[in-house]
């Protein structure tokens, strides 16, 4: 049974291991992402009119975010002072729309220290990655898997929204028994009034920061 167990945890550490190596930089994803909704395609193998869509408006939000985007400077200098090494390995696909407000602040995070690498890699192309990491028993997206490079270990996990949009979509769905495109709509709203805060402090709760 132990021998089974560590057969598991290998066979665990190696996938993550092999993502990160064939993962793309945050760079390469947008370009991915940019050139998809320039072409009007999406990524995955539905190439369905709605998904093409959301591509092309995720493009524009991640390039607002981007270039928009501000954080605290108490926080920059925690992030900075950061000395294990790690690797945010994110899960994600470019019709996603809780992915453009979090990718931009994933990312944010990890320029601040180059202890931190960012991964990406795409959920319908890494099924067997995704479904290691389910919320709820679902494949939902962005997932950020904090990988600790020196203990050879998963440190912490985040997604696929913040604590506060959670509670948003939960409550919505235990009242209506779905997300409408209505309500998608009023989440990105919100998360533009939120300016990516309470992704960045849900990221900031996770790290060993003192």
């Amino acid at each position: 049974m132990v021998v089974v167990e560590k057969n598991m945890k290998s066979d665990k550490k190696d996938l993550i291991q092999r993502n990160i190596a064939n993962g793309m930089d945050y760079k390469t994803y947008r370009d991915l992402v940019h050139d998809l909704a320039q072409n009007e395609r999406t990524t995955g193998e539905n190439q369905s009119e709605s998904l093409i869509n959301y591509t092309q408006l995720n493009d524009r939000r991640m390039n607002r975010w981007d270039k928009t985007l501000k954080m605290p400077l108490e926080i920059e200098a925690k992030i900075a002072n950061l000395t294990n090494k790690l690797t945010f390995l994110v899960i994600s696909e470019s019709w996603c729309g809780d992915a453009s407000p979090a990718l931009p602040v994933i990312n944010k995070v990890a320029e601040k220290n180059t202890n931190i690498e960012l991964k990406v890699v795409l959920r319908d192309e890494n099924l067997e990655l995704m479904n290691e990491f389910l919320t709820n028993g679902s494949q939902s997206i962005p997932k950020l898997i904090i990988w600790d490079q020196e203990k050879e270990e998963v440190f912490g996990e985040w997604g696929p929204r913040s604590g506060i949009a959670t509670k948003m979509v939960e409550a919505y769905k235990e009242e209506h028994g779905k997300l409408t495109p209505e309500f998608k709509q009023d989440l990105q709203v919100w998360y533009n009034k939120d300016k990516g805060q309470t992704i960045l402090n849900d990221l900031i709760a996770l790290l060993p920061l003192e």
